[in-house]
């Protein structure tokens, strides 16, 4: 994914904004877990005088405020209540549910005060959904393997009370089971395969479906269609981001 195109779409941008909005207030450091590309961490450094920028894969930025750090968001190597600000965005839909906890137990540990998360809004992950042409099993798109309201995410901190919660963009997009069982037969031909994300399963890169589908894989896709078309006067829009601001309970 370029990244630089997809950081100056005027989506990403209205949710940048509305991110750097919910941080009102200053610090001494601020850790952002799945940095990537940095764009985060460096508007972070106009709030806080310390970044650590924090991925699977050691950043690679030039910054006099920003430490660049190879980490696991499952076992974070920092003392307890050692960053006033933990952010993290488009970063938990990708965390398997057995390690789900235990991430967001390390997120808080090692908050002192503030936790900015950002992630898909109750997204249907079966939609959009990829057949892996190495191993043959399901992905779901883009590597999303959670999908969450404000309820579980409140859960998943309970040691933290919600200051304000940001709902960005639309969506109205959802499947059924039928739908989503027959696109599975058809072979998932409009799956996201132009993912960066590897395979959940033999972590291979994803390939695109051949190009070439028989008759009956075929009358699978229209019928999915279908069956989504009858739906969807029925379906209600939603925001498509969620970004809530949590403070740490101090007791």
């Amino acid at each position: 994914m370029d990244l630089t195109k997809y950081r100056e779409s005027d989506s990403e941008k209205i949710r940048t904004e509305d991110l750097m909005r919910l941080i009102t207030g200053r610090g001494n450091t601020a850790l952002d877990i799945g940095a990537r590309d940095g764009h985060f961490s460096k508007l972070l450094t106009e709030k806080y005088k310390n970044v650590i920028a924090l991925d699977l894969e050691k950043p690679t930025m030039h910054h006099p405020n920003i430490m660049c750090v190879q980490g696991d968001v499952t076992n974070l190597g920092f003392f307890d209540n050692s960053n006033d600000l933990v952010f993290c965005a488009e970063v938990l839909e990708h965390i398997p549910v057995p390690l789900l906890y235990k991430a967001c137990s390390e997120i808080s540990r090692v908050s002192k005060e503030y936790l900015l998360i950002g992630v898909p809004y109750k997204q249907d992950i079966r939609v959009g959904r990829t057949t892996c042409y190495t191993c043959g099993k399901k992905n779901p798109p883009w590597g999303h393997v959670n999908s969450f309201d404000e309820n579980r995410l409140a859960k998943l901190f309970p040691k933290f009370n919600i200051c304000e919660v940001s709902f960005i963009g639309k969506s109205v997009t959802h499947t059924n089971i039928v739908s989503s069982a027959l696109m599975d037969f058809a072979g998932n031909p409009y799956g996201t395969y132009n993912q960066e994300e590897p395979c959940i399963h033999c972590n291979n890169r994803m390939l695109p479906p051949p190009f070439e589908r028989s008759f009956l894989q075929k009358v699978s896709t229209r019928l999915a269609f279908y069956i989504n078309n009858i739906q969807k006067p029925f379906l209600r829009e939603h925001g498509n981001w969620i970004h809530i601001l949590f403070k740490k309970i101090v007791l």
